[in-house]
C-alpha cells in the first residue's frame, strides 16, 4: 500500500533539547530508501511562493501565498510503500520532524 507522508512544521518550532544528530534527516532517508519503503520525497519551497488555484463559476482565481489560516505549513512530503498502517506509522515516527512538528499520513486510493 502506498502512503503520502506530509511533513508539517510551525514557523518557529520548539527544538529545545534536540541534538543536530536527532534533527538530521539523512539517516532516515538512507534507511527507508535502502529498505525500499521511501519511493520519493522532496522539500517544498516556502509557502510565500505558493499559489492556490480555484475555478468558480467558470472564472479562474489564483491567490499568492502566504494564505494559510494556520501557522503550520507543509514543509515536504514522502511517498512510502508499506505493508500496513502500523508499518507506515512506525516509519513516520522515526522521521526527525516528528520530534517537533507533525507527520500526516494519507493512504493512496487503491485501484477499483
Amino acid at each position: 500500500m502506498k502512503y503520502l507522508m506530509l511533513v508539517v512544521i510551525e514557523p518557529d518550532p520548539d527544538m529545545t533539547g534536540l541534538t543536530d544528530e536527532e534533527l538530521d534527516v539523512e539517516p532516515w532517508v538512507e534507511e527507508t530508501g535502502r529498505r525500499g519503503i521511501r519511493i520519493m520525497g522532496e522539500r517544498l519551497r516556502p509557502r510565500s511562493e505558493a499559489k492556490v488555484v480555484r475555478v468558480r463559476r467558470g472564472e479562474l482565481k489564483t491567490t499568492d501565498g502566504p494564505f494559510a489560516e494556520t501557522k503550520e505549513v507543509i514543509a515536504g512530503f514522502d511517498v512510502l510503500e508499506c505493508s500496513s498502517w502500523d508499518e507506515a506509522v512506525e516509519i513516520a515516527s522515526k522521521h526527525p520532524v516528528a520530534k517537533f512538528g507533525l507527520i500526516e499520513l494519507r493512504q493512496f486510493w487503491e485501484g477499483d
